[in-house]
Parts: C-alpha cells; structure tokens; sequence
C-alpha cells in the first residue's frame, strides 16, 4: 500500500493549485507533484512542485492521489479522470483543511477535498471526491453525492440533498429541503427556492431554468 502522507495532486490548474497548498497546512503530508492530461507540461514548476505525467505515471507511484478539477465549462471531469486512473477507493487521499470545521457527526468521502473556513454543522454526509471551496457552509442533514463541486462561499440551508455531478456556483444560496438534480448546474449568486432538475442550468434569484447543463463528456 502507498504512503498516503506522500501526495500526487491531479490537475494542475486552480483548484489543484488551492488542493497543493492546503495540503501543506496538514502536518506529514507531502505533495511530489500535479498529475496533468497535457503531455507538452511534463517536468513545467508549477507553484514550485513538477508536473510528473498523466494517468499511467500517477496510477504507478507510490503515494495517495487527490484528483483536483473541475470548472463551471467542464465540472465533470473528476469522474472521467477517475475513471482513467481505475484505482482503488483506499488510493485516495481526504483532504481537510485544518481552517474548516467538520461536525464529530459529519461524514466525508475517500477524494474528497474541504478548504479553509467551510462549515459542515451536523449529521452533513458527504461523498466521495467532492470539492467544497473556501467559505461553504453545509447545515444540518445535508446529502452531497459523489463528484459534487460546491464553489466559494455557497450557502446550503438544512436537509438539502445534491446528487451526483452537479456544481452549486459562487454564492449560491439554497433553501432548505431542496434537491439539486444529478449534473445540474446552479449558478453564481443564485438563490434556489425549489428542486432542480436533472442536467439543467438555473440562475438568478429567484433561480430558474436558462438552459441544458453542458454535455458530460464519456470516459476515455
């Protein structure tokens, strides 16, 4: 089994920048470098840490992986990249910025990454390889699927559930008891007062439907 103190981050753009740097606030964690699907990056500094290789060299080391992606254009991409890596549940990483507060009755993913000042109050269940950005605040009985990303800021009333693969934007503010459809997409500064379908962009406030949600891509 690999040390999971030692750590490959893979994506080597924003979020996997923040993932790097609160990786060395948590005492014995080691990050080696960023995996990236960019061939032409191989050996580029990045913050000071190499970009080592794509999905073949980063499945191959011996070290726990954080796979770090995922942007409004494209948020399904953590669920392709581990698809492509196909390894097991005990290779990933947790990551909790010591800066958040995690609830004792809270329960958090294999992949998952919390950063500074986010929030989880109670009874909060979240998936696996979830990204919760600076400043979130997830209340009682919250249900945040799998490969869920919850951008800066963002507000979740109680018993709120987001299925798989969406992406709550900056700000977002949700009332309570709503249901965030799996691949859907909520915009920055929207207030969500009722469901959200499947695979369907919803802004403003109060949110409403402005579109489909961009294509999920297949796994390669």
């Amino acid at each position: 089994m690999p040390d999971i103190h030692d750590l490959v981050i893979y994506g080597a753009g924003g979020f996997g920048r923040e993932t790097a740097q609160a990786a060395t606030a948590l005492p014995g964690r080691r990050v080696l470098g960023f995996g990236d699907d960019d061939r032409g990056r191989l050996g580029e500094l990045v913050d000071g840490l190499p970009i080592i290789g794509g999905t073949t060299e980063v499945a191959g080391m011996e070290a726990g992986v954080v796979v770090s992606t995922g942007s409004p254009a494209d948020y399904d991409s953590r669920r392709r990249i581990v698809a492509r890596l196909g390894l097991p549940p005990r290779r990933y990483a947790t990551l909790v910025h010591p800066a958040a507060w995690i609830a004792p009755s809270s329960r958090i993913g294999h992949g998952t990454v919390v950063l500074a000042q986010a929030v989880l109050t109670a009874s909060v269940h979240v998936g696996a390889h979830v990204a919760i950005m600076p400043h979130v605040t997830l209340t009682h009985d919250d249900v945040i699927d799998d490969y869920v990303t919850i951008a800066a800021g963002a507000r979740l009333s109680g018993g709120v559930h987001v299925r798989a693969g969406a992406y709550i934007g900056t700000g977002a503010i949700l009332r309570q008891g709503v249901t965030i459809g799996p691949g859907a997409l909520v915009g920055m500064g929207a207030v969500v007062l009722r469901d959200v379908p499947a695979g369907e962009v919803w802004v403003g406030s109060p949110a409403r439907y402005l579109r489909p949600a961009p294509h999920r891509k297949e796994v390669r």
